[in-house]
């Protein structure tokens, strides 16, 4: 499996995923378990694009980021 994830871009997700686990936590302390569950896919799929380097998306659509500064 190929690096496709860089640069800003593994940043941005990073960010993203932190956020997604904030408001996972925030929708289940209220009661809305179907929004925290839908957080918590989108942080761990975040998290898991930012440890690995890759997307599938990316992939599928052409794009690499890694050459970005």
């Amino acid at each position: 499996m190929d690096s496709n994830v860089g640069g800003r871009d593994r940043i941005a997700r990073a960010v993203l995923a932190v956020a997604f686990a904030a408001v996972t936590l925030q929708a289940l302390r209220s009661g809305r378990r179907t929004r925290g569950l839908l957080a918590a896919v989108l942080s761990a799929g975040f998290a898991l694009n930012t440890v690995t380097c890759f997307c599938t998306v990316n992939r599928m659509l052409g794009i690499d980021t890694t050459g970005e500064e």
